[in-house]
């Protein structure tokens, strides 16, 4: 299965190993950001949210600017720089001592985020073959998770939040760890130039932003995105970490040991999945990822309610959660990009990736700000009703994408590998 997962062109698996190796050091510091902020820096709870939520707000401003430069520049022009800001700013998380400095710090890491998921999407198709490419994107899912899997297990036996010394540690090796996907990308020339063929004065433009949405079936694939991740991705550092610790009364190493059990729930069953769901409907296998992350929270709602009277019960469901959380992923990575490039042209598949990826940035506002608050209502079960209820809602969006689909485009069609595309044209 391995083997059928990993892409043809070497240069896609070098791309594949900056993934992998860039995401140990993002696994040393997902889920410590809020508690490093609140509990070693001194920020409430509620500046502690904002601060994380402007970087969401700046991220969606810049993403669409990203994109248009991907397909006017090429990708390799613009992720190159993008990894070497978030880099530094990262890095200057270290540094941080105030809410003034924290936004700071923040601001340069979301400019440096702005377009880098965008374009390693875009770089990985235009490196993939139209039959492979949902695979290839699953497999690029299960490396970054297995990354911030090994990451997260190395970061809990670090940090200690007595010591802030041991949080600027993990800081400083994520900044580092953001340079090698940089430093691969420079030894492959030849990737990431411009998709699109140059136009002449005369030829109509290929159409910018307003053509991406009027693409009705992405518009919906859009607003199934965002209900999606606000609901999910965007609770992982804020909602479930705060739930967990404050809530369920676990101790932080119990949320690192939560995320390896998600990576290792990915791990097993990435492959699997990817062979599963070949063939099969897209819309139907979003539809299952609500369903999933619905479980997920019902099982980490259980912790609050099992805390005060068995706190080894109450450990067990924070780590249950992140491992059901891990099996509706395995659903998810390989799908939604594969269904985002389905449906873009090579001329504007920059700004399609970058408006996927805008999903997370809206995504990363709107929960960020609004976890602290349901959190602190009603022990935390308003919190917990509404996430459930928001992705059982994605599940109805997802469902009511499909008739708006091809065949193709929903994936019950298995095309046959395409002949070498012409080399991008060198911008």
């Amino acid at each position: 299965m391995l083997r059928r997962a990993l892409p043809r062109r070497s240069e896609a698996r070098r791309i594949l190993l900056g993934t992998l190796l860039s995401a140990i050091g993002r696994g040393l510091t997902l889920p410590f950001l809020f508690i490093y902020l609140t509990d070693v820096r001194g920020l409430t709870d509620t500046r502690a949210g904002l601060v994380i939520g402007w970087y969401g707000v700046v991220t969606l401003a810049l993403s669409p600017l990203g994109g248009t430069l991907i397909d006017r520049i090429g990708a390799r022009r613009v992720v190159v720089p993008c990894l070497v800001i978030e880099a530094i700013g990262t890095g200057s998380l270290a540094l941080v001592h105030s809410t003034g400095s924290a936004l700071l710090v923040m601001t340069v890491i979301a400019i440096g985020s702005s377009a880098i998921w965008s374009g390693q999407n875009t770089i990985l198709a235009s490196l993939t073959d139209d039959d492979e490419r949902q695979r290839v994107f699953g497999l690029n899912f299960a490396l970054l998770n297995l990354g911030i899997g090994i990451g997260g297990m190395t970061s809990g036996a670090i940090v200690d939040t007595t010591r802030p010394g041991t949080f600027q540690t993990i800081y400083l090796l994520d900044a580092v760890t953001y340079l090698l996907p940089a430093l691969i990308l420079l030894t492959l020339p030849g990737v990431g130039h411009r998709l699109g063929k140059r136009r002449g004065v005369d030829e109509p433009s290929a159409g910018g932003y307003l053509t991406v949405l009027r693409d009705r079936p992405f518009r919906r694939l859009v607003i199934f995105g965002l209900i999606l991740t606000t609901c999910g991705y965007a609770q992982v550092e804020v909602g479930f970490a705060a739930y967990a610790v404050r809530v369920a009364e676990v101790n932080p190493r119990v949320v690192a040991w939560a995320l390896a059990a998600n990576t290792v729930m990915i791990v097993l069953a990435q492959l699997l999945v990817i062979r599963r769901i070949e063939g099969r409907s897209r819309t139907r296998a979003l539809a299952v990822v609500g369903a999933v992350f619905a479980i997920a929270w019902l099982v980490l709602g259980a912790a609050g309610l099992v805390s005060g009277e068995n706190a080894v019960l109450a450990a067990l469901c924070v780590v249950l959660c992140s491992a059901i959380f891990g099996f509706g992923e395995t659903m998810l990575s390989p799908v939604m990009p594969a269904l985002t490039n389905a449906l873009a042209t090579d001329e504007l598949r920059g700004r399609y990736n970058a408006m996927s990826s805008m999903i997370f940035g809206i995504s990363g506002v709107i929960g960020p700000v609004t976890a602290g608050p349901l959190i602190g209502a009603a022990n935390g079960m308003v919190w917990v009703a509404t996430v459930v209820g928001g992705c059982l809602i994605a599940s109805l969006v997802a469902l009511s994408l499909r008739r708006l689909l091809t065949s193709e485009q929903d994936g019950l069609v298995t095309t046959a590998p395409a002949s070498p595309a012409p080399a991008p044209t060198p911008a």
